[in-house]
């Protein structure tokens, strides 16, 4: 296809709701149950063991069919080495970032199931002799892949994929069990000629063509007007390890809504997945083709070919084995033969597009987007009829980012999957849906109907970008700018439950390609780092330790910032009767491992507000009084601080230390402890930096003991000469939060015994490895 980028994943047959999950290759139910859980664990998480970080995965409510970074992503095989299933890593990937220790709760718990579902290797005698380790066997070892594409100078094209694949246990029987191929009905159609199996036995099976299915995308099963976006499937029965999987698939690409100009991008294999790689591209001399590799792709072959209309250039690929990626920066050696005049480009292997510059890709976006789109009568009635009790730019805005942000339903569907076709923004209204770049274009077009100055603007991932290749599929996102009388405006409608203004955090800071730019020279803009409120967060603990060592307590979660746009997301997008399942995994990410028996939570619409959850846990033995002494932390969760930074390489500066955007943390626990016991309560602690600040108080008056915690993280970074002074604050931080209070419970007096109040106190204790707390918290 002409707007390829092979670097993206093939979209699975799962629900729409989850398409966003971690893969995994269990049945159908414990996929939904085990990634809906541990996803929603890992939002949770974030919530106390990110502070201070941008997540980097978050980019809309519903992100049902997006491309995903790890190549492994679903639980369905490639269409292409770049495009699909060649990289496994050794746990899912995250969904949002590396979650510093408890985001490995989710992963953990998948991958041990996973390992108990795995095929047990039969008990084999000791070798005699020592053998040396060998590497774990991939699940599936592509033998072969071949990719060719032929572009024409009208921008049609042709793709083909040859793959053989050898299946090496039931692991890569589950990944290749069915082939997905995702594509556009409208502009597109997909082929597959060839789906041939050869067992070890040496038969062979053919894949007969009513084992082929096309259907919509599920991300569009309720909204007819994206029924062109499908998906073909190939069911594969009878795969078995040891069998040796065979398949082409060809794409054509005809009158794209963007040709002439055509593009490209292509990652080469570099985990050992693939054992040769081919890839080839057929382009007409008579178009000026804008092409640039990375060091890895400057070993390329040329060869011209035909004559007049029918000349091509091919540019040939040819890789008997993966380049680890530790070598990519040091791999120069070149063949005889092979020419390496490209210019180099870092952030793919190979990149090509006929735009000339973003200039003509600002132009060719314009008009389905309707920049300039005359003013109607009914937009206009509506847009004022939704703002009619608005008085300032900002509140007639803020009315019209509600209606569109909450009552147009999302589709998400990748950005460009339509082909750049937008509906008419009447038409989106009637229907009640929209994908984010029409809820965008919708949200513009009612704001001019009242005079505000509003325009999307599409992402790109980084600020070389701008500078580089212009090229559509490096758009990741769209957003709305707004420009008022007295300020900029930056919103994302296609998030639901987003507050007015609040910009998904991997976002902030990114350059964007303004569709309607305010000057003729300045075509991007950075959207803001900061959010438009100040982030906290807030934690209350109310909890009652009985007599016989069961805990019981109440805990309430207020949140505003980042980490409550994820916890918004978590609870809109799961039906209420699962909400108890979210607090327990949000309970255990926290330290409790007790039971949760009820949970509410406030309006995820309703984000003029900070987001609240409020659960009752119960565990039955957090305590068992007859040992002695007693220990306990705070009930409290964990506060997250990133680790200093490692040494770096002789030669290397060291980079800054990164706090993430400025949060305020509070956190309070209240026990109420049974009669008789009395408590030793640990030291407080108070450290003052200028980029953050801590400080812990701990008291015990009567039966009741109290612990607080409140962190303000001030800077959004710490410079590197800083490091030393950092790692101080971390570890008085750390060796704050290893406190514990001591309790001892007085012996229950013999009947008719009148009581009498204890004036024991025990002495201080301090953290001691051989002596854990006895409350698992």
């Amino acid at each position: 296809m002409p707007f390829a980028q092979t670097n993206s994943t093939t979209h699975s047959d799962a629900p729409a709701a989850i398409r966003f999950l971690p893969p995994n290759c269990f049945s159908l139910l414990e996929t939904f149950f085990l990634c809906v859980l541990s996803v929603l664990c890992v939002l949770c998480v974030k919530f106390f063991s990110s502070f201070f970080a941008p997540p980097t995965s978050l980019t809309r409510a519903y992100p049902a069919t997006r491309s995903q970074p790890s190549l492994y992503a679903l639980a369905s095989p490639p269409y292409t080495a770049s495009e699909a299933i060649l990289r496994l890593p050794p746990s899912f990937y995250p969904l949002l970032r590396p979650l510093a220790g408890s985001c490995l709760l989710a992963s953990l718990l998948l991958s041990f199931t996973q390992a108990q579902q795995a095929p047990q290797n039969p008990a084999e005698k000791p070798s005699s002799k020592a053998s040396a380790p060998t590497e774990p066997q991939n699940p599936a070892q592509i033998e072969l892949l071949e990719t060719r594409y032929r572009f024409e100078a009208n921008g049609d094209s042709r793709k083909e994929v040859h793959t053989r694949v050898h299946i090496n246990n039931e692991l890569g029987v589950r990944q290749f069990a069915r082939l997905n191929f995702e594509y556009n009905r409208s502009f597109e159609s997909v082929e597959i000629p060839l789906v041939h199996i050869t067992h070890p036995s040496g038969g062979t099976a053919d894949i007969l063509p009513s084992a082929i299915t096309d259907q919509p995308n599920p991300a569009v099963i309720n909204a007819p007007a994206y029924h062109d976006v499908r998906v073909k499937s190939v069911s594969i029965l009878g795969l078995a390890p040891g069998d040796l999987l065979e398949y082409r698939v060809i794409t054509t690409t005809t009158r794209h809504p963007l040709a002439p100009d055509f593009y490209l991008t292509h990652d080469f294999s570099r985990e050992g997945i693939v054992t040769q790689e081919v890839f080839e591209i057929d382009l007409p001399p008579t178009r000026t083709v804008h092409l640039r590799t990375s060091m890895e792709g400057r070993d390329y072959e040329t060869e011209k070919s035909g004559e007049g209309d029918g000349a091509l250039v091919t540019y040939s690929w040819r890789r008997p084995s993966p380049i680890p990626e530790a070598s990519r920066s040091k791999r120069t050696s070149v063949s005889t033969g092979v020419v390496t005049d490209l210019p180099i480009l870092s952030e793919t292997d190979v990149a090509l597009t006929t735009f000339p510059s973003w200039v003509e890709i600002l132009m060719a976006l314009q008009k389905p987007f309707r920049t300039a789109a005359p003013p109607s009568a009914g937009m206009k009635a509506r847009a004022a009829e939704l703002t009619h009790n608005a008085e300032s730019e900002e509140d007639k805005l803020h009315a019209l980012y509600d209606f569109v942000s909450q009552n147009i339903t999302t589709v998400d569907l990748p950005l460009g999957a339509s082909g750049f076709r937008l509906r008419d923004p009447s038409e989106i209204l009637s229907s009640g849906y929209a994908t984010p770049e029409e809820k965008c274009s919708l949200l513009s077009a009612l704001a001019w109907q009242i005079g505000l100055q509003s325009a999307p603007a599409l992402i790109v991932p980084a600020a070389s970008s701008q500078h580089g290749l212009a090229i559509p599929s490096t758009l990741t996102n769209v957003l709305t700018i707004a420009r008022l009388a007295a300020k900029t405006v930056w919103l994302d409608p296609s998030v639901e439950v987003a507050p007015f203004g609040m910009i998904a955090s991997n976002l902030r800071g990114k350059p964007a390609l303004l569709l309607q730019p305010s000057s003729d020279v300045q075509f991007f803009k950075d959207v803001p780092r900061d959010l438009p409120f100040a982030a906290s967060q807030r934690v209350d603990v109310e909890a009652t330790l009985a007599k016989g060592g069961k805990l019981t307590a109440k805990v309430h979660y207020s949140v505003r910032g980042d980490n409550e746009l994820l916890l918004r997301v978590a609870f809109h997008q799961s039906p209420k009767d699962k909400w108890k399942d979210l607090a327990q995994l949000l309970s255990l990410s926290d330290g409790f491992r007790g039971q949760v028996t009820s949970v509410t939570a406030s309006d995820p619409y309703a984000t003029k507000e900070p987001f609240t959850v409020d659960y009752e846990i119960t565990q039955p033995k957090f305590v068992d009084w007859s040992k002695k002494p007693v220990r306990i932390p705070a009930l409290l969760p964990q506060l997250g601080l990133p680790d200093p930074p490692a040494k770096p390489a002789p030669g290397a500066a060291t980079a800054p230390i990164e706090l993430g955007t400025p949060l305020e943390v509070e956190t309070h626990m209240t026990l109420h402890l049974p009669p008789g016991t009395t408590t030793a309560p640990p030291t407080g602690t108070s450290v003052q930096r200028d980029y953050a600040t801590f400080a812990s108080q701990y008291s015990a008056k009567g039966l009741t003991i109290t612990a607080s915690r409140h962190i303000n993280f001030l800077l959004r970074q710490v410079p590197a000469d800083r490091a030393a002074d950092y790692n101080a604050f971390l570890r008085a931080v750390q060796n704050d939060q290893a406190q514990d209070f001591t309790l001892d419970r007085e012996p229950t007096p013999p009947r008719g015994t009148k009581p009498g109040s204890s004036t024991r106190t025990p002495a201080p204790a301090s953290p001691n490895p051989s002596h854990p707390p006895e409350g698992t918290f």
